[in-house]
Parts: C-alpha cells; structure tokens; sequence
C-alpha cells in the first residue's frame, strides 16, 4: 500500500506531484536529501554498491534522475526508469511528507552541518549557468500536457538584479530566508524541515538516515553500514575499489560522468561542482556575535535533539 504525500512542494525547479502515479517496485531506492548535503556522493555510492563496479554506461543523473525537475518531461523520466532493469536508486530533493510512502521503498536522508550548507550554497550557484536551466525549463513546461506542471507555457520573470552581497551576507541571506518550506526552493528553514520528517520516522525500518561527517569520517564502515541496511552483498575483495571510487577526489575527477544533469550543460565548470567537500568552511566567516545569532535562529525552528544529530555534536 502507498501513503499519498501530505504536502505539495512546488519551486521554479522543481514539482513533487510529478511522484503522482509513479509505480514503485519492490526494492526501490529513494535518495532523498535537501541541497548540498551530500545528493551525488550517495546516488554514486549506491551506483557503487548496486553495480559494484566503477564504470558507468551513462551519466549518473540519467541513471538515478531527479523524477522532480521540471528540466526534462515527466514522461522521458519515466520511460527511462522504466526501462531499467537493475534496482533503481531515484534522486529526490523532497522531504518526507511530500513523497509517497511505500513500505517495500528504502527512503535515505543525509543531514549536513547547515553552516557548511550556506557556504557551499554560495558556491553552488556561482557555478550554476541560470541561462541553460532557464532554456531547458521553458522546453518542458512548454510540451505535452502532463509534461511539466500541466503543459503551461514558461513565461521568463521580470525582476531587477539584487545587489551583490559579501559572503557573510549570502550565508545570512540563506539562513534568514523566510520562505515557507513548500515553496522554499532551497533555504535554512526547508533543509532543518526535510530533515525533521526523516527524523520523525527514524524509527521505520525502510527509513535511513545518514550524516556528511559519518561518510567523510568513515566511509568504508559508512558504505558497509548501508550494504547492510540495503541488503546488498558486496565481495570483500571488492570493498577497497568501490570505496577508493566514493571518494571526493575521485568523484572530482569523473565529474563529466558525475555531476548533476552534465548533459543539460547547467554547470560553468562542471569540476568545480565537487568543490571541496569538507566540513568546517564556516569556522572562517563566522565570528561570535554570527554564532550566538545563529544559535537563536536554530532553537527557534527544531528541538533541541534535532538540533544534536544535524550539527554532528558540534553544538
């Protein structure tokens, strides 16, 4: 039996009730995490672990697609994921209460300290070239019906540019972001909200939830402790060159295989996308007076043990 979402998350990129209707199988695969935290790293780790091999025949986001994204009709995503063949791994950047909820279906969040998010925020969309994702939207809400949100012609928003801000600027812009969650595309308070609904059912034995630190700490224990949950059997010969393959420099160097939508040419450097994948990048930009700020921002939105798990204990 499949739970209908509860919510209806709808941003410029990206719809959720393009899940309507989707026929799930049995030993599906949902990697659904908020932005920056670590999306690509498990869709190729699970590539890693469902293939056990390195190589690749297409480009990762073709092989586990983003079913949300209104860069590409529905329908093409659909006809793809239907005609693989090996258990699929589906990208989603959905939280919880806004998928469909099948008990056969593994659904895995990862929680990323939300200061490392706002930094690598900054340096996501420096890299991001609006122009190509602008085309290949108007492309898709401008097809067939049911293509899209409905096969609604795009009509490109009037707005005047915003002013430059410095890096401690954009990292307050992120967090400050008022934005309710269903209309938020990415912000402080949709990415503590995503993670609160995997929290909330962290109990149910399809639900998997992992942390950035774990996978840069420990990434062998970390990718083993996921086979396991999977029920995937890897030879143990075969441990050190799936592991070696889920590291950040060799994700870095296969990024034209790697990054998200390659094909759609959304990235000016498509190498940069992987830019450095470490914690701590806040510790430079933030004095005192930013962290007492954000400690208040923090305790106003999630409790306190929620709080504990997304920051790692560094709190």
């Amino acid at each position: 039996m499949v739970v209908a979402p509860a919510v209806r998350y709808v941003t410029d990129f990206h719809d959720s009730a393009r899940w309507d209707g989707f026929e799930f199988r049995a030993d599906d695969i949902i990697i659904s995490t908020p932005a920056k935290c670590g999306t690509t790293w498990l869709q190729t780790i699970c590539a890693l672990l469902v293939f056990q091999t390195v190589e690749l025949d297409r480009p990762l986001s073709l092989i586990s697609p983003w079913l949300e994204m209104l860069t590409r009709p529905r329908s093409e995503v659909i006809a793809d994921l239907d005609a693989e063949r090996h258990r699929r791994f589906i990208k989603s950047h959905t939280p919880l209460d806004g998928l469909p909820f099948d008990d056969r279906v593994t659904y895995i969040t990862v929680a990323r300290d939300p200061r490392d998010v706002a930094v690598s925020i900054a340096n996501h969309d420096d890299n991001f070239d609006d122009d190509a994702f602008e085309r290949a939207r108007a492309r898709t809400l401008g097809g067939a019906p049911g293509d899209g949100d409905g096969g609604a012609p795009y009509v490109e928003p009037v707005t005047a540019p915003a002013p430059r801000l410095d890096a401690r600027g954009r990292f307050w812009e992120w967090i400050d972001d008022p934005a309710p969650p269903p209309t938020a595309s990415s912000s402080f308070v949709r990415m503590l909200h995503h993670l609160q609904t995997f929290w909330a059912a962290r109990a149910r034995p399809n639900v998997v939830l992992l942390h950035y630190a774990d996978l840069l700490g420990d990434l062998d224990g970390s990718m083993r402790a996921l086979a396991a949950r999977l029920e995937i059997a890897v030879d143990e010969s075969r441990w050190p060159v799936l592991v070696e393959a889920a590291t950040f420099s060799a994700m870095r160097g296969r990024a034209e295989q790697l990054a998200p939508n390659i094909d759609a040419g959304f990235w000016r450097n498509p190498t940069e996308f992987f830019h450095r994948g470490t914690n701590g990048q806040w510790r430079s930009l933030l004095d005192d007076h930013d962290l007492v700020r954000y400690r208040a921002r923090v305790d106003a939105l999630i409790p306190p043990e929620v709080a504990a798990w997304i920051h790692h204990g560094d709190w």
